[in-house]
């Protein structure tokens, strides 16, 4: 549609901000513009960024950031409440780890980072169902982020996706932006080789694959996994989508 609004807002502080709305469901509805947005942290936004998250009506950010993570980066926009949803980084120590083993090639890192995805249903449901349950509250407009913005938030955007009724293929291109949107820091990386660093820089398909491939084998598929790791129910599964859908 001609008329949507911008789905990617270009700041210069924050990178791979966008909006999920404007998405097809099956039952013929679409998902809220300007309701609910993705981003890395938003600890370097710049004055006119401030007053563009300011413009949006932000007013909630979910951060899945850890601890160490979450100090290095403080949200600048005074008029957001955090609500922090910790899921502490474990890829760039475990690159680390094959490095000094003389073992880390792109492959394995491809590897870490699928494993990595398996980790966010295995050992962090709690944290995303956290998330469902805040979603359900009267919030938005929000922003859910990590540091990159990326992969855990990659993953609780497909899941947000998911619940409320969109399709598989528009989830992954939606996953895939990304790879557009994202403006890669390899400040803290820097010691890594630069095939590594491409592995972790972007995301894949298979990434999200590897978090689905979880779902099934620790819940049997994904409408028991909504149910019973995130604790979405047909009462809440209807007043989500009635708060951020639109007909």
């Amino acid at each position: 549609m001609k008329d949507s609004p911008t789905r990617h807002l270009a700041l210069q502080g924050a990178s791979n901000f966008r909006d999920l709305g404007g998405y097809p469901t099956a039952d013929g509805r679409i998902t809220r513009w300007r309701q609910i947005f993705r981003s890395n942290h938003l600890g370097q936004l710049t004055a006119a960024d401030i007053e563009i998250v300011r413009a949006l009506g932000v007013r909630s950010a979910f951060d899945f950031r850890g601890v160490e993570e979450r100090a290095a980066g403080v949200c600048v926009v005074n008029e957001i409440a955090v609500h922090s949803l910790p899921i502490e980084p474990t890829v760039v120590a475990a690159l680390r780890a094959e490095l000094g083993r003389g073992r880390l090639t792109a492959p394995v890192a491809l590897e870490l980072m699928r494993e990595s995805y398996r980790n966010y249903v295995r050992h962090n449901t709690a944290s995303f169902r956290n998330l469902f349950g805040h979603l359900l509250e009267d919030r938005a407009p929000l922003v859910i982020h990590c540091t990159a913005g990326k992969d855990r938030t990659g993953f609780a955007s497909a899941l947000i996706l998911h619940a409320l009724g969109v399709s598989d293929d528009v989830i992954a291109e939606d996953y895939l932006l990304t790879n557009q949107h994202y403006k890669r820091d390899a400040s803290n990386v820097s010691d890594l080789p630069a095939d590594v660093l491409d592995a972790i820089g972007n995301v894949e398909a298979s990434y999200l694959a590897a978090a689905f491939e979880a779902v099934g084998s620790e819940y049997g598929d994904l409408e028991t996994y909504l149910r019973d790791g995130l604790e979405l129910g047909t009462p809440e599964r209807i007043a989500l989508k009635a708060r951020y859908l639109q007909s």
